[in-house]
């Protein structure tokens, strides 16, 4: 399968698809067109002289007849290669497959060659974000794997500029289409990115099948088809200059890849402060490069095994902050990740904390103080309550046994204690067993060899036993406190992803996990200072009681940027939790700007509306509204100049033209105020119980009685409703279905009730809607393709407006055989009103 993919509609792919059949046939090779949509385009059209031309399936649906791809008559024809336009499309209901692409892989699966187009908006994984570039949502769409596995994709490529210079001249679409399309889809912003969009995916596509290459042949050295630098970061100070450094080093080659490195231990505890990593992570991200986190036993090798895995040309890493003296002991890790790189060059960069010594950090007790104080006192008392109970049975139990008693004290102080009050019951043990249970007694000396090495043995295993108690207390304590951070996150995300991305449920949930008097999220207000001097701030959420309102006034303070702080009250948090306090920093940081760029995408979004409606608006009053001015003026002019004399038939008939313009100015005014009622919230309805029977027909009074038939029974249900506004609403809704039924044929309105509700269906037999046009027809000026003079492409936006202000419900529904059918939802009237 050869694949054209493009970047917009228009830019060549049907083209270059026909030209590469002309090709193909010149060498020889049996072509035939399965199915080519020219979409009107004479140069396509053109290209199609000279090749064979399989005839499209007909299929009948909704009274109307299709034209598909006729798989059965291809794969019978069996030629070496068959060309099927548009990859992406939907089949209609009736044929076996639902989707094209499925159709070409029974062929592909006969041994036919295919060649195909298809355009980066309709691929899956990109539709959503063509949809928030372009705003319109791309109903048709083909998996990626399927354009993936094509054994050649084609880039059809072709500039904003020239693209819009072919619609302008009538190449892409019709004469009536061009000046909506150039102001709306093919914006020249939307079909920038949409090129990239392009441009990325296939080179992303180019990556696959070099790796694949590589991993088939079993090649392990780096190809440096493009530069990828890695930066190896440990969370340390120095990771900002290697990112930066890094960032830098990829600018100057187009095309370049930035990767940032974290390698966490096999234990899974965390190296390095989570805030500092996510100060880092967020960096790369904000340089445009991506930030991974590996797991390995030995740090080096992981970042280079890292780096021969995303085919890396360059790793960035820092020189070690160890002093010399420690360096002389072990290599450093950027040492000997240049040893491990081979053929990747490495970067060994200097910076201000470079070999300016970092001993071993002094661990803190996870212990409690008061289980430590605990430790201690049993180590002091418990030796010597212990050596007070064994005097007396001295010569009947032997020292063996009061060896393992003092083993069982020091074990018992470790799982108090700690570490330290165990070493010391130990030592404490020792000297005890010696002085008063070894002969000879009451000396420091040991008289046989035996109990000298026994009471060595001794120390040594109460020391080994109290290190690994010690340690595996920590260890729990630690995976404790991991567990808790992760979980603290986890809740936080979750509440994100749920919705509650307020500042407000931040607040709430870091006071709930960290058991805080009060927690305030504070912004500066630029420009402004408060009191001697004080910078001003404001506060955007808080929690507790007596909150701080100012960074001075609190007990913590954990900034988020330079504008943002977090401000705790209650208690002075240990270093120990301002980890996970700089996780919620960082989380705090993404909920603001989340909430900020979903306010200003609502506000964009708002203005782009509003821009809609104004130039929608400015071309309907210079069509629609002169239109009937220009009759009016025209006919006055003829009934009142003295130069012409009419006969009673001009008369009447220039009084009938004015009438009838009046009536459409009329119509049209109306719809603009009601629409601009309704958008600035000044409709107040008044419901009172009301018989559809009453309402329905003074809507119909301006219609042609020929042309609607009413079946609305007398004895319906009253419904709780706005007499005057549901009367707007049925006018517009029959009013539009009437000039779009067909000509000859009615409109039937007809009423049933539900237990709550009572419907009025509004039922025509026209040529119906798309569900795509069905989610449009409800938009202001919306015409729909409807040419018509005499009106806005307001009727159903009104419509809709009103009906939701006086509580009912509007709908569109394909009529049966063929048609429109909407549906009004009137709520009942409770019995008794």
């Amino acid at each position: 399968m050869t694949v054209y993919l493009g970047a917009a509609p228009g830019v060549g792919k049907t083209y270059a698809m026909l030209d590469e059949a002309h090709r193909r046939l010149s060498r020889g090779t049996d072509v035939v067109v399965g199915l080519v949509e020219t979409h009107g385009r004479a140069a396509t059209a053109a290209l199609l002289d000279g090749l064979e031309v399989v005839p499209r399936r007909a299929v009948a649906y909704r009274d109307q007849q299709f034209g598909e791809l006729d798989v059965d008559a291809v794969l019978k024809r069996a030629p070496q290669v068959v060309l099927v336009d548009e990859l992406a499309h939907t089949n209609v209901p009736g044929v076996e497959h639902a989707k094209r692409w499925q159709d070409v892989h029974d062929l592909l699966d006969a041994g036919i060659d295919v060649v195909t187009t298809v355009n980066v908006q309709h691929l899956e994984s990109l539709n959503d974000v063509v949809e928030s570039i372009t705003g319109v949502r791309q109903r048709e769409t083909v998996p990626d794997h399927v354009v993936r596995d094509a054994d050649q994709v084609q880039l059809v490529d072709l500039s904003p500029q020239a693209l819009r210079r072919r619609l302008a001249h009538g190449n892409v679409y019709r004469a009536e289409q061009i000046d909506a399309s150039l102001s709306s889809y093919f914006r020249v912003g939307n079909l920038t990115a949409l090129r990239e969009l392009a441009l990325l995916w296939l080179a992303d596509r180019v990556d696959d099948a070099l790796t694949a290459y590589r991993r088939d042949h079993s090649i392990d050295e780096p190809w440096p088809a493009r530069e990828r630098v890695v930066v190896a970061v440990t969370g340390g100070p120095e990771g900002e200059t290697l990112i930066r450094r890094g960032a830098r080093i990829t600018q100057r080659s187009a095309g370049a890849e930035l990767l940032a490195v974290h390698v966490l231990p096999t234990d899974g505890l965390p190296g390095a402060a989570p805030g500092a990593i996510a100060a880092q992570r967020a960096l790369v991200e904000q340089l445009g490069g991506a930030f991974h986190t590996v797991v390995g036993e030995d740090v080096a090798t992981a970042v280079v095994d890292f780096a021969r895995g995303v085919n890396a040309t360059m790793i960035v890493v820092g020189v070690s902050r160890r002093s010399r003296w420690r360096e002389a002991l072990s290599e450093s890790n950027g040492v000997e990740i240049a040893r491990l790189a081979e053929n990747i060059d490495v970067h060994l960069m200097t910076h201000e904390k470079a070999r300016a010594g970092r001993g071993p950090k002094r661990r803190g007790s996870l212990l409690s103080r008061r289980r430590t104080v605990g430790g201690w006192l049993l180590a002091v008392l418990g030796t010597t309550a212990l050596t007070m109970l064994l005097r007396p049975v001295d010569g009947r139990l032997g020292l063996p046994t009061e060896l393992v008693l003092f083993l069982a004290l020091t074990v018992a102080v470790a799982l108090t204690g700690g570490l330290w009050p165990a070493v010391f019951s130990a030592v404490a043990g020792f000297f005890a067993l010696n002085y008063f249970f070894t002969d000879p007694t009451g000396r420091l000396t040991v008289a046989s060899p035996e109990n000298a090495l026994a009471l060595v043995v001794f120390v040594l295993v109460a020391a080994a036993v109290a290190s690994v108690v010690d340690l595996a207390a920590r260890r729990t304590g630690q995976a404790f406190r991991a567990r808790a951070e992760a979980s603290a996150l986890a809740a936080v995300s979750r509440s994100v992803l749920s919705g509650q991305d307020s500042a407000q449920a931040l607040v709430e949930r870091l006071r709930e996990t960290f058991l805080l008097e009060s927690v305030a999220l504070l912004e500066r207000e630029p420009g402004r200072g408060g009191e001697r001097g004080r910078a001003a701030w404001r506060a955007l959420a808080t929690d507790g009681p007596a909150p701080a309102l100012a960074p001075d006034d609190a007990q913590t303070v954990v900034a988020i940027d330079d504008t943002r702080v977090l401000a705790l009250g209650g208690r002075v948090l240990p270093a120990s939790d301002r980890r996970v306090l700089d996780a919620f920093a960082s989380q705090a940081g993404a909920v603001l700007e989340h909430r900020r760029l979903r306010q200003e995408a609502d506000r964009v979004h708002a203005l782009q509306q509003a821009d809609a409606a104004r130039s929608a608006l400015l071309g309907a009053v210079s069509h629609d509204l002169r239109t009937p001015l220009a009759t009016i003026r025209a006919a006055v002019d003829g009934l009142t100049s003295p130069d012409v004399r009419l006969d009673a038939e001009d008369t009447a008939a220039l009084v009938g033209a004015l009438g009838a313009s009046t009536a459409r100015l009329e119509r049209l005014i109306d719809n603009l105020l009601d629409l601009s009622r309704l958008q600035t919230g000044s409709v107040r309805p008044v419901l009172r119980p009301t018989s559809l029977d009453e309402v329905v027909p003074l809507a119909l009074e301006g219609l042609d009685p020929g042309h609607v038939e009413l079946d609305v029974p007398e004895d319906l249900p009253l419904v709780s409703t706005d007499p005057g506004l549901l009367e707007r609403v049925v006018a517009n809704v029959v009013g539009n279905a009437a000039r779009h039924a067909p000509p000859g044929t009615r409109v039937r309105v007809a009423g049933s009730a539900t237990r709550r509700s009572v419907e009025l269906r509004v039922i025509d037999t026209g040529a119906g809607l798309s569900d795509e046009l069905k989610d449009q027809m409800f938009e202001p000026f919306q015409r729909l393709g409807d040419t018509s003079p005499g009106g806005l492409g307001l009727g159903l936006a009104v419509a809709q407006g009103l009906a939701e202000a006086v509580g009912a419900e509007l709908a569109a529904e394909d009529t049966p055989g063929g048609g429109l059918t909407m549906v009004l939802t009137v709520p009942r009237a409770e019995e008794g009103v």
